[in-house]
């Protein structure tokens, strides 16, 4: 991890969690070996920060700004802010001797924007307390108390990062394919379950945690998950699966018609060769689409490199997906098992390939952008 220079005379020491604020050039991160009794902190009575507020938060950054004694501001030189994910917010609880790390910044109007793309995690929980701080004639520092911890959570991935990923993903999605159905795999039990207390439905339920860690789709999006990927030699779905020995196949024209929207939801990988772009299916006007349509770039259907729907001269409707990628697309809205087939394939059920709650790989410089994980 980069790091800024070190500071003189201020109380810290590393640890995981540096803050950085992109923004202000005086920013310091301070790290101390030695002894609390060497850390040339003085006596000084500054104000403590009180009605700590967080404001104009993203997924990398975030406002800060607390009300303190006017009398005495013009003694404030600096500010201390320490800033913990919230598993560790205990650790803001420390005297000056037991200080770990924190950012050091120059007195500057509130709110103060703090920014690190390195460091700041999109929908992550963190902790944060501030001193104030005047820095004396020899490079020491008078500090005040600590204020009260404040908790916030950082937000998702917002549509500009999302084009991000979508760049990413159009680099190696390779030339597009034919198909013709859409298809889920299950268990029997799922497809009985469905005929049985469904009324014949398949339901959506929310989407699991897999893929973004920033993705605004995890735990919020509902939508039934299906694929369309074929195999080269066939031109067919093939005959594996990872989640179950029976299939739903659906025609295609059933899910993504003339009044269908398409959007980017993700592009991650698991630590393998393998690259997973996310889509949704969204009938126009509906919830998901709604829900989409302010958070996740749309797709023009026929004329992008993941999935297309094209209308030749001759009237008939040709569907084309991604070969060098593996699409999941999420339907947005209940289906009918009326309207497809469920069979048993002959493949086998390969589990390794399964994508519930895979994490994303952190360390993929083909799939991961500068903000987050």
């Amino acid at each position: 991890m980069e790091g800024p220079g070190l500071g003189r005379g201020v109380p810290a020491s590393p640890r995981e969690g540096l803050v950085k604020n992109v923004s202000l050039e005086s920013l310091q991160l301070c790290e101390r070996d030695g002894k609390a009794e060497d850390s040339g902190v003085v006596e000084m009575e500054l104000p403590v920060p009180v009605n700590i507020r967080i404001s104009n938060i993203t997924c990398d950054s975030f406002k800060i700004c607390w009300d303190m004694d006017p009398r005495t501001k013009e003694k404030i030189t600096h500010y201390f802010i320490d800033l913990n994910k919230k598993e560790n917010k205990n650790s803001n609880k420390f005297k000056h001797k037991d200080v770990p790390t924190k950012l050091v910044a120059k007195a500057v109007p509130l709110p103060m924007t703090v920014r690190g793309h390195w460091f700041l995690s999109p929908r992550t929980e963190y902790t944060v307390a501030v001193q104030t701080a005047s820095k004396q004639s020899d490079g020491d520092y008078a500090v005040s108390e600590w204020s009260d911890i404040i908790e916030f959570c950082t937000a998702d991935y917002s549509t500009v990062h999302l084009t991000q990923l979508l760049q990413k993903a159009e680099v190696i999605a390779g030339r597009m394919l034919p198909f013709t159905v859409f298809y889920r795999n299950q268990n029997q039990e799922y497809f009985d379950y469905c005929r049985n207390e469904q009324g014949g439905r398949m339901l959506p339920s929310v989407k699991d945690n897999s893929g973004s860690h920033g993705s605004p789709l995890s735990g919020k999006l509902e939508g039934i998950f299906f694929s369309c990927n074929t195999e080269f030699n066939t031109g067919q779905p093939p005959q594996d699966s990872p989640y179950g020995r029976y299939r739903f196949q659906i025609p295609a024209e059933e899910l993504f018609g003339p009044d269908t929207r398409l959007y980017f939801g993700d592009f991650y990988c698991m630590y393998t060769a393998y690259h997973y772009v996310i889509l949704v299916l969204a009938p126009r006007g509906s919830p998901g689409d709604i829900y989409c349509s302010e958070r996740l770039p749309e797709l023009d259907v026929t004329d992008n490199r993941f999935l297309t729907r094209v209308c030749g001269q001759d009237g008939r409707v040709e569907f084309r997906h991604a070969q060098d990628v593996i699409l999941e697309l999420i339907y947005t809205e209940p289906v009918e098992l009326a309207r497809g087939s469920v069979a048993q394939i002959s493949g086998h059920q390969l589990m390794s390939l399964s994508t519930i709650n895979a994490k994303k790989d952190p360390s993929c410089k083909t799939c991961n952008i500068s903000v987050g994980r």
